[in-house]
Order: structure tokens, then C-alpha cells, then sequence
């Protein structure tokens, strides 16, 4: 473990100098990185302007956020690589990614082509690693959404949120929108202030934040709708044994994301291929019923996600990301 966090340091410290190395002059830049620019106005990573720069790999590296054991969605998606495979005539790997750090540099090293990512980690995907969200699992007329919900356990006495002062409180991880970033701003507002009421305690993943209610490691925990509802759906928990106290406004859910510098040929190729998929019943009946992946922008469909960052004071910047990559490794180091 004391190793991987060296190589995590060692690994920002690397991208910082890249950063420097070859940052781009822009006319705009935004929030993105100094690798990146913005002459668009869209939010996200322009195309390269040097044709040299432009990726069509032959292998097409594709992950999904580390919100659960990344091994049952390397299962869950293979009809859809194999579908991918065959649309684009290329070889695709599921790559298993532990982290949403080891997403977020897999993707700005290069390594990673495409993706899903968490609501929150995919604002720092596109500052940070020049990602260019494109879709959302959805319905015919819409995309899927979750809410930030609490937890407790049913026979708990806790009926609401500042009825946790001073109890033992699980987040999941710094970068995540419903599992710490939510919390930190809407909370306040229902009488808990985390980090004042409470002492934040970082799980790592909402998976592990839930189990931990059911042990009693936790009084409660702020997680994902979705994520909860699906370990009820594949017997890993038991719906019955909690009690939500808490339910937010809709977030829009993962996202699924491009690296910018894609050969435009290809990534439209690639994006039809997505866009025409429709899903099997086992993926539905992972993804809450979803169907397809739904068409998204950044801009408009991550507003709602950046104004709860403002609120809490949050920022998707490299000096937070680098800040919340550090945390995500203490929080390693103490399990």
C-alpha cells in the first residue's frame, strides 16, 4: 500500500511537470488544464490542432468508474465491448481501474480511450485529463438520474439528518458528487455541517459505505441512489435493513467520456456505435431499467454538478485534484 501511494505522488508530481511542459497557448481556457484549451466556449478540451497529435488507436481501451468491484462491470459491459469490437472493427479491452484517480491519469496519460465516469470525478476528468463527456445511461426520452441519499439502519433511532451529531459518519471518497462534494454543501442546510457536527470518515466506494451501516461501522452513510438500489437488486444487501432519512434533487448519473484527442473520423465512428447499442436484459436490470446511452453535453447537463461544487466551496482544478488524490490514498492506508 506505502508503495502505491508513493507511485500515486510520483505520478502527480510527473503530470504537474507535463503540464508546464507543453501547455498550450489559447485563446480561452476555462477551468481546463494548461494542456488544453477552450477556443469554443463548450466547456471541454478542443480537438488538437496538429494532425500529429490526433489518436486512432488499434486497440480501444474502455473502463467504468470504480463505484463497485470493477470486475462484475467488466462482466456486466462485455456484450457491449464485444458489440464496440465488432462496430469499429477494432480490439477492445475492459481495463479495471481501482480509483478515480487511476481513471482520471489512465485517460490523460493516454492509456485510456474511453470511459465512464462518477458525476463528480468526471468534472475533474475534464479539466484535468482533457475528457470530453458525450453520454449518459437513459430511456428513449430521457437520462438517468440519482439522488444523494442517507442511510442509516432501520432499527436505528436516527429519523434525521442532525439527529447524526457527532455520530460516525461515512463519506466515500473527496471527489465523489453524492458521496462527499453534495453532502458538504446540502447538508448544512438540514442542520448537519459535516466536518463540525461530525467527523467525515472516507470509506472509499458507496458499496463499502453501505456494508459498513449494515455492520455498525457506520451510524450512516451518503451515497448514491443508485448504487444502493442495485445491491438490493443483486442481493447484496437487504433494501429492508436500512432506513433513507435523507433524499436530494436529481443528479445526472455517470457519465461516459472520450479523450479529446481522438481522430475526429473515428471518435464519430465510435460515438455511433454507443449511440446505437441498445442493452441487454442483464444490463438493464444492472442500470435501473436504462436501455441506451443517453446524448449529453458537459455544459449544460454537469451544470447542476458544478453549482453544487461552487456552493461548497469545491473547485475542479489541479491544485483540488491533486489535494483529493492524496486524501484518497489516506483514506487506502487506513483499511
Amino acid at each position: 500500500m506505502k508503495n502505491r501511494t508513493v507511485a500515486s505522488v510520483l505520478a502527480i508530481a510527473a503530470l504537474s511537470f507535463a503540464a508546464s511542459a507543453f501547455a498550450q497557448e489559447c485563446k480561452s481556457r476555462g477551468d481546463l488544464d494548461a494542456m488544453y484549451c477552450d477556443d469554443n466556449g463548450d466547456m471541454v478540451a478542443d480537438v488538437p490542432k496538429d494532425p500529429k497529435k490526433l489518436k486512432n488507436p488499434n486497440t480501444i481501451v474502455f473502463t467504468y468508474t470504480p463505484v463497485e468491484d470493477p470486475a462484475v462491470y467488466e462482466k456486466i459491459f462485455k456484450p457491449f465491448t464485444d458489440h464496440l469490437a465488432q462496430c469499429t472493427a477494432k480490439k477492445v479491452v475492459f481495463y479495471q481501474v481501482q480509483s478515480n484517480a487511476a481513471e482520471i491519469e489512465a485517460m490523460r496519460s493516454g492509456r485510456l480511450h474511453v470511459g465512464g465516469f462518477s458525476t463528480g470525478p468526471t468534472a475533474f476528468a475534464v479539466n484535468i485529463a482533457g475528457a470530453v463527456p458525450f453520454g449518459i445511461k437513459g430511456y428513449e426520452k430521457d437520462y438517468q438520474g440519482y439522488n444523494l441519499i442517507v442511510v442509516v439502519k432501520a432499527s436505528s433511532p436516527f429519523q434525521k439528518l442532525s439527529d447524526l451529531k457527532g455520530k460516525k459518519v461515512a463519506h466515500t471518497a473527496p471527489s465523489s458528487n453524492s458521496g462527499h462534494m453534495a453532502p458538504m454543501a446540502l447538508f448544512p442546510k438540514e442542520g448537519l455541517a459535516p466536518d463540525k457536527d461530525y467527523k467525515i470518515l472516507f470509506s472509499g466506494k458507496h458499496d463499502q459505505s453501505i456494508l459498513g451501516v449494515g455492520t455498525g461501522d457506520y451510524d450512516a452513510a451518503a451515497v448514491a441512489s443508485d448504487v444502493f438500489h442495485r445491491m438490493g437488486t443483486r442481493g447484496q444487501i437487504k433494501e429492508s435493513d436500512y432506513r433513507i432519512i435523507y433524499r436530494s434533487a436529481k443528479f445526472p448519473t455517470s457519465s461516459f467520456a472520450y479523450a479529446h484527442d481522438l481522430e475526429p473520423a473515428f471518435r464519430d465512428k465510435m460515438l455511433k456505435c454507443f449511440y446505437d447499442y441498445r442493452f441487454t436484459e442483464e444490463m438493464k436490470k444492472a442500470f435501473d431499467g436504462a436501455d441506451r446511452f443517453f446524448p449529453i453535453n458537459y455544459k449544460e447537463h454537469w451544470s447542476v454538478v458544478r453549482q453544487v461544487s461552487e456552493a461548497g466551496g469545491e473547485k475542479f482544478n489541479r491544485e483540488a485534484y491533486e489535494k483529493e488524490t492524496k486524501r484518497e490514498e489516506e483514506a487506502k492506508k487506513k483499511k
